[in-house]
């Protein structure tokens, strides 16, 4: 199938034209992170932002450019936000350190009321996942509540190891939304 006709079965939402953009072009948009960072958890991090960034705003893809230089683009903008980030908190802790502050030790153990309101906050999270679609649902159950790997999700959804990824990332954002609401 055609790129142009798949991005634009995208722009109408088609989840298969998504999946169809995430096989084609993943290997190089995390090529060109892994050559950047080398660290494969940080392209790969940055690669699924992309994917997510670029599926959220794919409304605003101008076919005048190539798609992949569109989301080289995007990526290398989220590595660059990415530096800036752990520049800026790097700084900001060298700043406010000090020797004394390794004198003051705090007990950090949850006392009963705080127990209390974690088991209100997860009854309430509960309530909001389940606002979600079920196949986020059941991503983020299986990521967080049972716990399994990337991996084990793919098999258990017999889906590609990419797609559960931008599934998960996708999942996330729209529980943010929900709680946000």
């Amino acid at each position: 199938m055609e790129i142009k006709l798949i991005i634009a079965k995208a722009k109408s939402n088609d989840q298969t034209a998504f999946k169809v953009l995430l096989d084609a072009f993943w290997n190089d948009v995390y090529g060109f992170q892994l050559k950047r960072t080398e660290n494969e958890n940080d392209a790969e991090d940055i690669t699924i932002q992309t994917f997510s960034k670029a599926f959220d705003k794919i409304d605003t893809y101008n076919d005048a450019y190539e798609f992949k230089t569109w989301l080289i683009t995007i990526s290398k903008n989220i590595h660059i936000d990415l530096l800036r980030k752990r520049k800026s908190s790097f700084q900001t802790r060298s700043r406010h350190t000090s020797s004394d502050d390794f004198n003051d030790i705090i007990d950090e153990s949850p006392s009963p009321e705080d127990k209390l309101i974690t088991e209100q906050n997860l009854a309430k999270l509960l309530r909001d996942i389940k606002k979600l679609k079920p196949h986020y649902q059941q991503v983020i159950n299986l990521r967080y509540f049972q716990e399994l790997s990337y991996k084990e999700i793919s098999e258990e959804l017999n889906e590609p190891i990419n797609n559960v990824k931008v599934k998960l990332l996708r999942a996330k954002k729209l529980l943010a939304e929900v709680i946000t609401k």
